[in-house]
């Protein structure tokens, strides 16, 4: 027999059984917009323009970044996917925009069955908790690029807004007040510097304590913590009450990302004394004497998402959360300046 496929490091035969094994997952996220089923080449979404006046689609696409060599060194590959919708999702509602679909890439070395499966399991959780419907994907088996055992995972999202409720920085005025969003831990940003902080520099593995004391969590579980999704919640906000602004905190800190939703001639001044960082954060400041202006610039520190009010509905806002399951903190106000944001 000659030279196959297979002996250049590529299974179809796994892929085969790759897919078999997702259909469940990606089923289970179906919006009754879907047509079609797995298996076709392209997802399709009857989009109904009758519902809208002015619809305008919205895309965002992300990765999980280095996240990926932590669930590498646990073997724990299930909830990394949620970490993929949140990166793609959160960024359209800081448009204004309704999710509507998602479609996911993994790259591997050796195409695993079982291990697509979980990476799927999760992306089609984090579809099922945004409310987008997950109608299409790609698996991709790159041998000599990629060792066995290594993987990348991509999304794509895209969703829809009424042209007059989009989000800009036109709507954000002085005198509005910053309402930020606790979030539990990193996210899936800063990875590089934490896998460095806890691996290199203090030199643990996945399996020691994050930090001192009986009830710590391990490093890898502490890594691991999945990404919440705002989607619904911001959504909510949007029906509720006068939204201005809504920032997704991610690479880049809140200055990095605050500052992108505020007109030239506004600041954003933000209290950091009105929230505590999740252990996390200082544990890795902590292991490193990272400057807090480093950190801020690089984490979260335990806001995943910064929306901008009146101050007459802040009160309703707030209800809006806490109905929702989501705890918050006004933490700054918009005053008049040159487009930056400051800490007290």
């Amino acid at each position: 027999m000659g030279e196959t496929y297979a002996g250049a490091g590529v299974s179809i035969d796994a892929g085969d059984d790759a897919v078999d094994a997702i259909k469940g997952h990606v089923r289970s996220t179906y919006r009754p917009e879907v047509l079609g089923d797995i298996g076709g080449f392209g997802g399709l979404f009857r989009f109904d323009p009758a519902k809208y006046s002015d619809p305008i689609l919205v895309s965002s696409t992300d990765g999980v970044g280095t996240k990926a060599q932590v669930a590498t060194a646990t073997g724990r590959f299930d909830t990394i996917g949620i970490d993929l919708v949140a990166m793609c999702v959160d960024d359209l509602v800081c448009q204004g925009a309704e999710p509507l679909f998602f479609l996911d890439y993994i790259s591997v070395g050796r195409l695993d069955p079982s291990h697509v499966e979980q990476l799927v399991k999760g992306v089609a959780e984090g579809c099922r908790q945004a409310g987008c419907a997950l109608i299409g994907g790609e698996m991709a088996e790159h041998p000599g690029m990629m060792g066995e055992g290594e993987f990348d995972l991509v999304g794509f999202a895209v969703g829809v807004v009424e042209r007059d409720r989009m989000l800009t920085p036109d709507a954000v005025c002085e005198g509005d007040v910053l309402i930020g969003i606790h979030s539990p831990g990193l996210r899936s940003n800063g990875y590089s510097l934490a896998r460095r902080l806890m691996f290199d520099v203090a030199g643990r593995s996945v399996e020691d304590p994050a930090w001192g004391g009986a009830d710590a969590p391990s490093v890898g579980d502490e890594l691991l913590v999945p990404s919440v999704i705002y989607a619904p919640v911001i959504s909510a906000l949007l029906r509720a009450v006068d939204v201005h602004a809504v920032a997704h905190i991610t690479g880049g800190g809140i200055p990095g990302n605050l500052n992108r939703v505020i007109g030239s001639e506004l600041d954003a001044v933000v209290d950091p004394s009105t929230w505590e960082w999740p252990r996390i954060f200082s544990e890795l400041q902590s292991i490193g004497a990272v400057d807090t202006d480093e950190m801020r610039r690089v984490f979260n520190l335990g806001i995943g998402m910064v929306v901008a009010v009146a101050d007459s509905d802040v009160s309703a806002a707030m209800d809006v959360l806490s109905g929702a399951g989501h705890s918050g903190a006004v933490i700054g106000e918009i005053t008049g300046g040159t487009g930056q944001v400051h800490f007290r």
